[in-house]
């Protein structure tokens, strides 16, 4: 299967195990994925907060030029928040045909148009529905036996378009992890919010929100993540966490990919 690539800003940077190990266990499935050519920042979770054209732009920039790049690809899209604002320039073109139109206004400045063609799926859609456990199970050779592993979704690969997975129980990562070898994790908050950025604009309350996941989560030996935000605001403040509420809530936090290629014993070469 081929698809386009669109690694995002944060998979460059601070999340690049992220995109390593994505590139290694698409490879190792089967997948040819093909960066979209000169992409550019999606706009994150700022550029909404700042200015209405420009976060309409950023997205259908790149998705125009991965329509013109590869017709009729998809476009793997690992990092959650990217997902999400790439989803909503596409959903415009079956809900909001008049907020399509004025993106394509804003773009035609580079002589770019984007049809609604080019569709944006996150990673784990194209995980759980084009390649699905058994996929995953024939290439195990390690396997995560004797793991418990709590899956934590988030909010942006479910929410508001609910495309692959139920955002209120999201399952599709149970499986994978299960055909991977490891023991699933049962608990409420698999698709809690993590704060998102507000984890540094209201610093109390997204570290309550992640005091109440990883405290969910004692009984996991570690939590796959799929989305770079969730998996930094899970990680990082962890001691920090731990002393203001007076409980040791630390735990290991990985990438699902990592995981998955840990499972089938794929690694960098």
């Amino acid at each position: 299967m081929k698809y386009l690539y669109y690694p995002g800003c944060s998979l460059e940077s601070t999340a690049r195990q992220y995109d390593v190990s994505t590139r290694l266990l698409m490879s190792a499935l089967g997948a040819e994925l093909t960066e979209i050519p000169e992409w550019n920042c999606c706009g994150a979770s700022a550029a909404n907060a700042v200015d209405r054209e420009l976060s309409l732009a950023l997205p259908a920039l790149n998705l125009a030029v991965a329509e013109a790049a590869m017709p009729g690809a998809d476009i793997l899209v690992p990092c959650s928040a990217c997902y999400l604002n790439l989803k909503k320039v596409h959903a415009m073109g079956r809900d909001d045909p008049g907020g399509l139109a004025e993106a394509n206004e804003i773009i035609s400045t580079r002589s770019l148009h984007y049809s609604g063609n080019a569709r944006p799926r996150h990673l784990l859609d194209i995980l759980s529905r084009d390649f699905g456990p058994a996929a995953i199970e024939q290439k195990v050779s390690k396997g995560l036996s004797g793991m418990v592993v709590a899956p934590y979704y988030g909010c942006q690969c479910l929410r508001p378009y609910r495309v692959f997975d139920d955002p209120e129980t999201p399952h599709s990562m149970d499986a994978l992890l299960k055909a991977a070898g490891a023991f699933v994790y049962k608990w409420s908050m698999s698709a809690r919010c993590c704060g998102a950025s507000h984890m540094t604009t209201h610093t109390d309350t997204g570290q309550e929100l992640v005091y109440k996941i990883l405290k969910a989560a004692r009984g996991a030996d570690i939590i796959a993540a799929v989305c770079p935000m969730c998996l930094m605001n899970l990680e990082a403040y962890q001691k920090e966490i731990s002393a203001r509420f007076g409980e040791d809530v630390r735990k290991p936090v990985a990438y699902l990919p990592e995981l998955l290629c840990r499972a089938m014993d794929v690694q960098n070469a």
